[in-house]
């Protein structure tokens, strides 16, 4: 029901500019955590062209140097260009600290999860193989098996009932490399090592002709801009919140994580094949407005099932251990999937 037999999804490497963003601010707030596990974070990062601006809220007991961790992180992705940073930042407005002090969800909003059987990671195909491809470039380029790669870029994979139909890289490069060789290092050294067999597949790298320029350098990022890179591929609705440079006292979040988290219990203890559960908020409040969950037929899972999970704020914190300062590896590559995070376990009914 959930997944169309045609689709198209996206992945993009640390290197692109808002992923930058998603990693600076959930260094930043990673670095809170560390220090004072109840602190209320909301960081937003801008970069464009050798700027780079830190805002948001932030309300903790930790010492925390933003521009020396946006710093870090950048040289640490494998920039070496100046940057120039603005760092404005003051504390969570009152208003909305009076409802989450007392365990209500800090915004309202609507938040989804999903899980499907068909891989062992427990998303669509093509989210696994797309972040599978970016990853990839990553890795030779960290590597060196291909000298002249460079931070950026982005891949994108279309399927048709379950088949590759289509694979783009774009990836940035030195200067000077011809187009024809980047094509075809990429298609040995990544996409055949992934795919097998490319019969029938049409492939397309740095279509453009050239990738030279790439980061900062050539485009803005910002925080929170690619949400469907982070979640589904846009398989299935998105509420609109982002997760990046948020605690856990935040609902776009930690409610997604726990809508995931409940999803794929759901489908892994062999109840469903697929699994879509939604939530939605209102501030301040701490029990959610609804909470659904769907099989791939589009019928309701019994309450029974949806009241092992409790979607109140507080508690989603608690069973998720999401005080610790584990972000940061969530900001690249997808928040699901990973065998790692707390909302990827799966627990024995």
């Amino acid at each position: 029901m959930f997944e169309p037999k045609l689709y198209t999804v996206e992945s993009v490497t640390s290197g692109h500019p808002d992923k930058m963003c998603d990693q600076i601010s959930d260094a930043i707030l990673d670095a809170c955590l560390t220090q004072d596990p109840q602190s209320r974070v909301a960081v937003e990062t801008f970069g464009s062209h050798g700027l780079l601006v830190i805002g948001g809220e932030v309300t903790t007991r930790a010492e925390v140097d933003y521009e020396a961790i946006a710093r870090s992180v950048y040289d640490e992705i494998g920039y070496q260009d100046e940057l120039k940073v603005v760092v404005n930042i003051s504390r969570q407005s009152p208003d909305i600290a009076q409802g989450v002090d007392s365990g209500g969800a800090g915004d309202q909003g609507i938040m989804y999860g999903y899980a499907t059987q068909e891989t062992r990671e427990f998303l669509p195909r093509g989210v696994v193989l797309v972040h599978a491809l970016t990853k990839g470039l990553e890795r030779l380029r960290r590597e060196g098996k291909i000298p002249w790669l460079r931070p950026d870029g982005k891949a994108q994979v279309t399927l048709r009932e379950g088949r590759v139909r289509s694979v783009l890289v774009s990836c940035q490069h030195a200067d000077g490399v011809p187009q024809a060789e980047i094509r075809q290092v990429i298609i040995d050294f990544l996409i055949a090592p992934l795919l097998g067999d490319l019969e029938g597949v049409e492939i397309l790298v740095n279509p453009t002709g050239n990738f030279v320029r790439g980061g900062f350098e050539a485009d803005t990022g910002l925080t929170g801009r690619k949400i469907m890179v982070d979640t589904y591929g846009g398989l299935i609705p998105h509420g609109g919140g982002c997760f990046s440079g948020k605690d856990a006292t935040k609902v776009d979040r930690s409610a997604a994580y726990m809508a995931r988290f409940a999803a794929k219990n759901i489908v892994a203890n062999g109840l469903t094949e697929q699994c879509l559960v939604s939530v939605a908020y209102a501030i301040g409040r701490a029990e959610p407005l609804m909470v659904q969950a769907l099989d791939e037929r589009g019928e309701e899972i019994s309450e029974d099932i949806v009241r092992k999970f409790d979607f109140r704020p507080s508690a989603i914190i608690e069973r998720l251990e999401l005080r610790r300062p584990l972000y940061l590896s969530t900001a690249s590559y997808g928040h699901f999937g990973k065998s790692n995070l707390p909302w990827e376990k799966v627990e024995a009914w």
